[in-house]
């Protein structure tokens, strides 16, 4: 019985369907299964990342100065860096957790 070759995902790099190509099929299914166990790592670390920022607000929606490009449904969360304190949205697109920089937090805030 004659197998049709599988259409990869528009989203994947090139570079990295023509590294899968040159694979056999014991490594590819070893690759698949690092990629499954990679996957989850991150959305673990994802995870944690957003339970160790500040909430500061549940959500956006009333935030007139939101880009276009954040949801309604982002967060305003509140990270340190380099000891400093920025307030940025924050929000889950699919497994993914996304953050863009709104401003700096004011002293005394």
């Amino acid at each position: 019985m004659a197998h049709t070759r599988p259409n990869p995902p528009d989203n994947i790099a090139q570079y990295i369907l023509d590294g899968l190509d040159r694979q056999g099929p014991e490594t590819l299914r070893q690759i698949a299964e690092h990629a499954e166990d990679l996957a989850d790592w991150k959305a673990a670390q994802a995870a944690a990342e957003m339970d160790k920022e500040d909430v500061v607000r549940e959500d956006s929606q009333e935030d007139n100065d939101r880009p276009v490009d954040v949801p309604a449904k982002a967060s305003v969360v509140i990270k340190e860096i380099n000891n400093n304190r920025y307030y940025y949205y924050q929000w889950r697109a699919g497994d993914q957790v996304k953050s863009k920089y709104k401003s700096p937090v004011e002293a005394g805030e």
